[in-house]
């Protein structure tokens, strides 16, 4: 029989000592104190026993000293005894319990005091004025950020200002001042330039005082500091960053790839075990497998793997049972979008950024699905007032914490500056390289003779290019021609022995300054007799120069490049 309680205020009431085990013939912590229990017999607690059952034996206690709980409004718990009043209810009772959603508003809670334990955050007073809002012409909120007594407000088109605790009062000259409020949120103040944050939150850093984050849709990277806003992609990035950022979409895209099925097990978990495409499982994946059970193939959620991504199997855990696997293809599919993933490296003063570009794609030769992912991942430096190198790797999430930097990728967390091979991220290395001009005397044609640089040993040459000298038809068609040298090797990857002597057909070094010649290597023109590899140097106005580590020299060592130089000649045609 079920009876509906209708009073707000209760006790419960409860036999505290535990009974007598008569199934076993003795006193087993007889009429010891004893916790009432739950009906769904929590972990680590006694058994719920109002049923008189024997967490001891086993067995049903003797039915003359069952336990018992009661919860009633009886001070006394005696049959038509007085009752607890109702009281006054501490709510307001809503008819329609319907949410409002306001994407350019703030609202506030009741406070956490940590000295009495009082928690009131989930606490929001419709007596108060607790909400907050912005202009909703620049778009929803998708930020917030506290430093000092300032609350920042990012919005996608706009960023403000908003003062906590505290408001502003104005004079009648205009002259502005900051008082004392019981307002939580005060005055909301824009900061000057049409910036904001956009749709990408995720681009957001803070150190000290200066916050950076990207505005997408103004192609520019931004930084707020007490000097107000500024686009620091205009330190020497306004073209790269235009081009890129215009790229990044805001819808979500279907990553989807088949790998093939090995078998399936059930203990210790639902697994299956696939042989390709180890690298591009990730937990929260969506895997279709095919099934004799139902009509269709079952869909379960990657929670986990074990093995090696780089190995030959890997073991993919599921959160339910597939039924009975049959074989052939499995399909792992995500939903992801565009991301500008944004952090401070604190170990060396740089905010770095990841633009990330991810979209599916069908192979020309094999017509098999694959995952095509461009990504940028770069830094600027305060010191330098520029942007100083780009990354080869791709961070999920980046932050620092006390002075050591982190990034995130594949569910695995990495710590940056932590040994002494360079270049590796991840567990993946990567070579070095450095993209540069020789620019002197622009507006003078140069024969360009050498390369020399000062530096550690292990540096190469991929690239010696002068500037195009336009598109010229010949014989009907169009060409566009510039002169270009041979790759220049190391000093050690271009020795060679002949007759017992050493030569050296990359750098050479001298008084710990490694030179070369430049080779051309143009293809020919109209009216050449001399061309390519038979001449040396290379003509332009400036070139294009790529220095990279080689393959062998050092491998993981530290490669220093102080200065790079080269010879020329002004032309004589």
């Amino acid at each position: 029989m079920a009876i509906n309680i209708k009073y707000f205020n209760s006790f419960i009431l409860k036999k505290n000592v535990n009974a007598i085990d008569s199934g076993v013939g003795s006193i087993k912590a007889a009429y010891s104190p004893v916790f009432s229990g739950f009906p769904w017999n929590p972990s680590n607690y006694p058994l719920f026993s109002s049923t008189g059952f024997s967490p001891q034996s086993g067995r049903v206690a003797n039915n003359s000293v069952r336990n018992w709980i009661i919860e009633e409004s009886r001070l006394k718990g005696g049959f038509n005894e007085t009752q607890t009043g109702y009281g006054v209810r501490a709510y307001l009772r809503e008819d329609s319990n319907e949410g409002e959603v306001r994407e350019n508003a703030l609202i506030y809670s009741g406070i956490y005091n940590s000295n009495t334990g009082i928690n009131e955050t989930n606490v929001f007073s419709v007596g108060e004025e607790i909400t907050k809002a912005v202009d909703p012409a620049n778009g929803s909120i998708q930020k917030i950020h506290a430093l000092d007594t300032n609350l920042a407000v990012f919005q996608e088109n706009k960023v403000s200002n908003a003062l906590i605790d505290k408001d502003a009062i104005y004079s009648a000259e205009g002259s502005g001042a900051v008082t004392s409020t019981n307002l939580v949120i005060g005055q909301i103040t824009p900061y000057v330039g049409e910036y904001g944050i956009s749709t990408n939150p995720e681009s957001f850093a803070v150190f000290g005082y200066r916050r950076y984050f990207t505005d997408k849709y103004r192609n520019a990277v931004m930084r707020l500091s007490r000097d107000g806003l500024t686009e620091i992609s205009q330190y020497g990035m306004r073209d790269f960053f235009r081009d890129k950022l215009s790229e990044i979409n805001d819808q979500f895209n279907k990553i989807s790839f088949d790998a093939t099925f090995v078998s399936f097990t059930t203990s210790p978990n639902f697994s299956i075990r696939i042989s390709s495409n180890l690298d591009k499982i990730e937990k929260g994946m969506q895997a279709s497998i095919p099934s004799s059970i139902g009509r269709g193939p079952v869909v379960a959620t990657v929670i986990g793997f074990f093995g090696s991504t780089s190995g030959s199997f890997l073991d993919v855990f599921l959160d339910k049972n597939p039924g009975s696997p049959t074989g052939g293809d499995v399909t792992f599919t995500k939903y992801t979008k565009d991301k500008i993933v944004g952090g401070f490296d604190n170990y060396d003063d740089l905010y770095i950024l990841s633009l990330q570009k991810e979209t599916n794609f069908e192979t020309e030769t094999t017509g098999q699905e694959n995952i095509s992912t461009n990504y940028y991942t770069t830094s600027f430096d305060e010191g330098s007032l520029g942007w100083t190198s780009f990354y080869d790797y791709k961070p999920s999430f980046a932050f620092s914490l006390k002075n050591n930097y982190y990034t995130t990728f594949a569910s695995n967390l990495h710590r940056h500056h932590s040994n002494q091979t360079r270049s590796e991220f991840y567990g993946i290395r990567y070579g070095a390289d450095i993209t540069f001009l020789f620019n002197s005397n622009p507006s003078i044609v140069k024969n360009f003779k050498t390369v020399n640089y000062e530096g550690s040993n292990g540096w190469q040459v991929e690239s010696f290019l002068s500037d195009s000298e336009g598109v010229d038809v010949q014989q009907g068609i169009q060409q566009q021609f510039n002169d270009s040298a041979n790759s220049i090797k190391s000093y050690d990857e271009g020795v060679y022995v002949d007759g017992g002597i050493e030569y050296r057909v990359g750098f050479n070094r001298k008084e710990n300054k490694y030179f070369a010649n430049l080779v051309n290597n143009s293809a020919a023109r109209p009216g050449e007799v001399l061309f390519g590899n038979t001449t040396t140097g290379i003509k332009g106005y400036f070139t294009t120069v790529k220095l990279s580590t080689d393959a062998t020299t050092d491998v993981g060592g530290s490669k220093e490049l102080f200065a790079v130089s080269t010879e020329f000649v002004v032309s004589s045609r």
